[in-house]
């Protein structure tokens, strides 16, 4: 959990570094307990860092755990979460890799700010830790690559120059990469709202980020699907497991 502590204050540290303290380090504190909601619903930042921690001590071992049943032969499972700490920058949260190879999902400092409750924390992490299970990263470079080849072989059936054939390269990797996303992003949903369900979280409540969030609409090329299809998408996964029918 690199970069969390610079925010999350002595709590939240202690809750953060829990899991490698060693030796000579003072016994860990009792586990953090989710912040009680405000009249607002805006929380204050200790409020926000004790729900950001409380979900990642109980949601990272649930996604690693589903990581393990369901992802790719081979996929690496051991999930690094972390806080980008730059300020100023814009709420959001994004799945990549590191340079060995291992799964990294990032939170900005703005994002956990604006959370109201620990339910949509939890979404939204079960939605990033989904991407990473169901392999949309490579999936992605695939289509890309695909698209990019699609923009060659038009550019030298029809004779375009070197610049041009370039830009034709670029255009085709984008579409290419657009082409799946806003499946991949339905998908990163129900999955997500899955492991949030089974960490013990709300994920309909934890949806509520989605009235705070522009629409995307249903534009071809967007990469996001319309708020409300998501919303449905989460809603009818929750119903289901709360029936006891196998996902």
């Amino acid at each position: 959990m690199r970069g969390i502590a610079r925010f999350l204050g002595p709590l939240a540290m202690a809750a953060a570094l829990a899991g490698c303290v060693g030796p000579t380090m003072p016994a860990p504190m009792p586990p953090v307990q989710p912040a009680a909601p405000t009249a607002d619903g805006v929380l204050s930042p200790r409020d926000a860092a004790r729900n950001f921690v409380y979900v990642v001590e109980r949601l990272e071992p649930v996604a690693e755990a589903v990581c393990m049943e369901r992802a790719a032969r081979g996929t690496n499972c051991d999930l690094d979460i972390a806080v980008d700490t730059r300020p100023g920058l814009d709420p959001n949260a994004f799945q990549t890799v590191d340079r060995r190879g291992r799964p990294l999902i990032v939170f900005t400092l703005s994002l956990i700010a604006d959370a109201r409750n620990a339910d949509e924390i939890a979404f939204v992490l079960g939605h990033e830790a989904a991407h990473h299970i169901l392999g949309h990263i490579p999936r992605r470079q695939q289509t890309a690559a695909q698209g990019a080849m699609l923009g060659t072989v038009f550019g030298q059936a029809t004779g375009a120059d070197p610049a041009t054939l370039q830009e034709l390269q670029r255009v085709g990797a984008e579409i290419g990469a657009r082409r799946y996303s806003q499946n991949f992003e339905l998908e990163a949903d129900a999955l997500g709202a899955e492991i949030a369900w089974r960490a013990g979280f709300d994920p309909v409540k934890g949806t509520g980020f989605f009235l705070r969030l522009p629409d995307p609409g249903d534009s071809f090329l967007g990469s996001h699907p319309p708020n409300a299809r998501r919303k449905a998408q989460v809603a009818a996964v929750v119903a289901q497991l709360q029936s006891g029918q196998p996902m």
